[in-house]
């Protein structure tokens, strides 16, 4: 950990960064999976604000 003192006789500590990265894009399986949990929130979304209506 990377210290430091001023001259009043503080500490000031300084976290470790981590090494940056660029993301990959997803491969064809990850954005079929996406696409499948993105139809079925919107047809649970979907079906919960149905029976909210229904309900009341």
């Amino acid at each position: 950990m990377y210290t430091t003192v001023n001259p009043e006789g503080q500490l000031n500590n300084y976290a470790n960064e981590p090494q940056m990265y660029y993301a990959d894009f997803p491969s064809q399986e990850q954005q079929q999976r996406y696409m499948l949990q993105g139809a079925i929130s919107i047809f649970l979304t979907t079906a919960l604000i149905l029976t909210g209506i229904a309900v009341s």
